[in-house]
């Protein structure tokens, strides 16, 4: 089992995302569940960001909003760094 932390600045951002999507809260509850279980699931889609993201990576929420997150698989962590829309996210 990995540990989930969140940032401030994830905190932040999934209060404001959640305001306005207040239906995918369930859903990110879910992904959260399956994260700490395997990361590595086909169904979250997990992938490495290239470019200035370039160490960090992401997973699906839908098929139009992300979660950018750091997994250090020494320590079994998975930092939640960003929640939003792929363009939001990727930016």
């Amino acid at each position: 089992m990995f540990v989930v932390v969140t940032s401030n600045y994830f905190f932040r951002r999934a209060r404001k995302f959640f305001r306005k999507h207040p239906e995918l809260k369930e859903r990110f509850a879910i992904v959260v569940d399956d994260l700490r279980k395997d990361p590595f699931h086909p169904h979250l889609e997990f992938h490495s960001l290239g470019g200035k993201l370039k160490g960090i990576q992401a997973v699906s929420l839908t098929d139009s909003y992300r979660i950018t997150l750091t997994l250090m698989v020494t320590e079994r962590e998975i930092i939640l760094l960003d929640i939003g829309s792929h363009d939001e996210v990727y930016r």
